[in-house]
């Protein structure tokens, strides 16, 4: 959806602007072809191949990597001696480098060790989760952020496999899940497990939940924030963000409902199906304005 974040982002030449989730660098790219030369670019990822990749790929003094997690923006953002930005971008997808990377432990048929870190350098991996967490905390991570409907069947599965020997490749589970399961479909059985586990490994919503909750503070006066997010929990945390601040007066929110991929690029990425964008502009509340009374340059005449 990058031509909807662009016009979203509605970019000033000059402008100070974050890829809290960069990536490859396919946003920033865009971004870039927007600013001028006094422009600026922060890209943050926790993933240092990431990061190599898309320093090589856009190789532009105007940009500054950073190594960190998005969830302290704030923090990364005023570390390079910028007080505020006029736009910030998080795209909660992972990216197909790291999906089709097999020894990263991602993919359903990777015979590779179970891993699934954004972050290599963090010592929770999925391999832990599967082999270590409670029958209780499994079904809670499956019902909870993989919305999987046979979660009892599949910990069930799970804790009886690793009583006699541990699951330690991607292929093991996966495995186990069709066994679950019966056969695939068109869809992946254990697409909804692995995912679960993918959020539950690098704690996604916990830092989804903080960036959001920092965003006004490092945001400018008329700043816009898109959030790309591919999982009804996570829109949900959205919605209820915007929705509160555009009752307290901070946000104008400029999406009512997310918007979708158009069948187009779902036709040129089959990943971007499920991708849902909302984005919303800051505002400044002035002492003597009621709170949900919205004025700022943009309503005077």
């Amino acid at each position: 959806m990058c031509k909807e974040v662009i016009e979203f982002l509605a970019i000033r030449e000059n402008g100070v602007y974050v890829d809290a989730t960069l990536g490859l660098g396919g946003h920033s790219e865009a971004i870039l072809s927007r600013l001028g030369t006094e422009g600026r670019l922060i890209g943050i990822d926790r993933d240092e191949e990431a990061l190599r990749i898309a320093k090589e790929r856009l190789n532009d003094m105007r940009v500054s990597f950073i190594k960190g997690e998005y969830s302290d923006i704030a923090e990364l953002v005023r570390g390079l001696g910028v007080s505020t930005v006029d736009g910030i971008l998080i795209d909660m997808g992972t990216s197909m480098h790291q999906l089709k990377s097999s020894e990263r432990g991602f993919g359903f048929d990777a015979d590779f060790r179970l891993d699934m870190r954004m972050d290599q350098s963090q010592d929770k991996s999925a391999w832990d989760i599967v082999n270590n967490y409670s029958i209780l905390e499994l079904q809670n991570i499956l019902k909870d952020y993989g919305q999987e409907p046979r979660y009892r069947a599949i910990v069930k599965a799970i804790d009886r496999y690793r009583q006699a020997s541990a699951i330690n490749t991607c292929k093991e589970l996966s495995s186990l899940i069709l066994r679950v399961y019966g056969g695939r479909g068109k869809r992946h059985p254990a697409t909804k497990t692995f995912q679960a586990l993918r959020i539950a490994v690098n704690d996604e919503f916990n830092a989804l939940n903080c960036v959001l909750k920092a965003s006004p503070e490092i945001l400018s006066h008329g700043g816009r924030l898109c959030v790309i997010s591919y999982h009804s929990l996570e829109d949900r945390a959205v919605k209820h963000f915007f929705r509160d601040k555009g009752k307290d007066g901070s946000f104008k929110v400029l999406t009512d409902k997310p918007l979708r991929p158009t069948l187009e690029e779902i036709r040129r990425n089959k990943s971007a199906r499920s991708a849902m964008l909302r984005a919303g502009e800051r505002w400044e509340l002035h002492p003597q304005t009621p709170q949900g009374i919205k004025v700022n340059e943009y309503d005077k005449d």
